[in-house]
């Protein structure tokens, strides 16, 4: 019998956390470690890995061909091209402190889509394959310019029938016309919500007036357009975070029960903020706290509110195919299935790498509209989209569920090459792959309600996660 390598990592209280390159995975304890690694597996030992999926007896058996196809279940699949994001002006109506794309102001010139970009952009969706595309108006405002937004949808609309548009808006002015586009069935309201009225105040809106129009604004979308059509995400600065139970309560107003808790990007005009950008452990402290706070909150109240990244955390590890954030893809190649147009018709593979650009930290464009898609550059940049061969990576019992950002690395420390373990992204993952391991290891009903809910499963129990003793 042959033993996949198996990985592994401490979780705490004797326990060893192991997995394999395929994904699976199985908790056990200090002494089957170390009979592992000194090649002395009992028979009760080989029975459990062979009955789990951990061995096989000879090349090309069921197990071993069975192991192969759930290693490729694990690898990101190469996709067409199906999801454009459209910056059809860089002008915005608000002075975000943290705003990451590096707004221009509201009179500023030269930051909107000309005639040529907006006839290259067409082109551009009228050369994709489909049969359905999705289109993304980023900003900036996209509402400034509403009427390159209505060219787009109807041109997209009579290409590719049954697309999708979502529109990430700040809510702020809202005439006829905007919510004549927005109300439309095919069309979808993003926006920011950060969390109570005193802190998106002070991080958006800065005056009374102007937070009374978004609330406002705000209840009339989920009204007009329905809940389902409307979603927000809340901006989190670490050093001074929202009360928890005002957030949640914010946003199940609104009728939003998924909560993606971000941290203030490294990149923009929030650059300019003194925090240490290398700093993470006050956010794992936070989003691990906030986490438990759910799983209390959601047992008291019978709603199960969910944080949207753990949510995929947690079924990128109990599962393959759950990787439609991309930085859980692995490969996570560019340009694949999604391309950003910037308003100055430059192409990026990134909304973060059009941000970076823009600072001048380094030139991340992969061509323009008009002139296409310089394979050169994605092909550099796709070479170290991959954690299979990081000389890290492949030791880390996370690696199967995990995946790469070139982007962060490049805007935090100016290169690639760091040991990984010393990179924001790294210390991130690290921590939500543990608390993953940890709330899937508990055993009161309040966290297996909670998990049941997030993981998409009728019930969890202890049969869900595989323990060896």
């Amino acid at each position: 019998m042959t033993v996949w390598p198996l990985k592994f990592r401490e979780c705490g209280d004797g326990d060893f956390l192991f997995t394999d390159d395929a994904g699976g995975f199985f908790l056990s304890d200090q002494s089957f470690l170390e009979r592992y690694i000194g090649d002395t597996l009992s028979l009760a030992d080989q029975t459990f890995l062979r009955e789990n999926g951990h061995s096989f007896e000879q090349e090309g058996d069921p197990d071993w061909t069975a192991f192969a196809y759930r290693w490729a279940r694990r690898q990101s699949k190469q996709q067409e091209l199906s999801y454009v994001i459209l910056v059809p002006t860089l002008r915005c109506n608000l002075t975000c402190g943290y705003c990451q794309v590096s707004r221009a102001p509201e009179t500023a010139r030269g930051f909107d889509w000309s005639d040529g970009t907006l006839n290259a952009a067409l082109g551009f969706i009228a050369a994709m394959k489909g049969p359905r595309i999705k289109v993304e108006f980023q900003g900036g405002e996209p509402l400034l310019r509403v009427d390159l937004l209505e060219q787009i949808r109807l041109f997209t609309r009579e290409r590719f029938p049954g697309s999708q548009f979502v529109v990430c808006t700040n809510l702020q002015r809202l005439g006829d016309r905007e919510w004549g586009f927005l109300e439309q069935a095919d069309t979808f309201v993003s926006t920011s919500l950060d969390g109570d009225r005193d802190t998106h105040q002070r991080q958006r809106t800065h005056d009374d007036p102007t937070t009374d129009t978004f609330f406002k604004n705000l209840a009339d979308a989920v009204r007009r357009l329905g809940p389902a059509k409307v979603s927000a995400l809340p901006t989190i600065d670490v050093d001074a975070p929202p009360n928890f139970e005002e957030l949640v309560g914010n946003f199940e107003r609104y009728g939003m029960q998924s909560i993606y808790l971000r941290p203030i990007n490294h990149q923009g005009f929030a650059r300019r903020r003194r925090s240490d950008p290398h700093s993470i452990a006050k956010w794992n402290a936070l989003h691990s706290s906030f986490i438990d706070y759910l799983i209390d909150r959601n047992h008291r109240t019978g709603r199960y509110v969910e944080e949207y990244y753990f949510s995929q955390c947690l079924r990128r590890f109990l599962r393959s195919g759950a990787d439609d954030h991309v930085d859980l893809r692995n490969p996570n190649f560019f340009a694949s299935d999604y391309i950003v147009i910037d308003h100055d018709g430059q192409l990026y593979p990134t909304d973060e790498a059009r941000m970076l650009s823009r600072i001048g930290r380094v030139d991340l464009s992969i061509g323009t509209v008009t002139a296409g898609i310089d394979q050169a550059k994605i092909q550099l940049l796709n070479s170290a989209s991959l954690n299979n061969f990081d000389p890290d990576c492949i030791h880390c019992a996370y690696q199967p569920f995990c995946g790469t950002d070139v982007v962060d690395d490049l805007s935090r420390d100016g290169r690639i090459d760091l040991v990984r373990t010393d990179t924001w992204f790294c210390q991130r993952h690290m921590h939500l792959f543990d608390k993953v391991i940890e709330v899937v290891s508990r055993r009161d009903d309040a966290a297996l309600r909670s998990v049941a809910k997030w993981a998409r499963v009728p019930s969890w129990g202890d049969h869900m996660i595989p323990v060896h003793t």
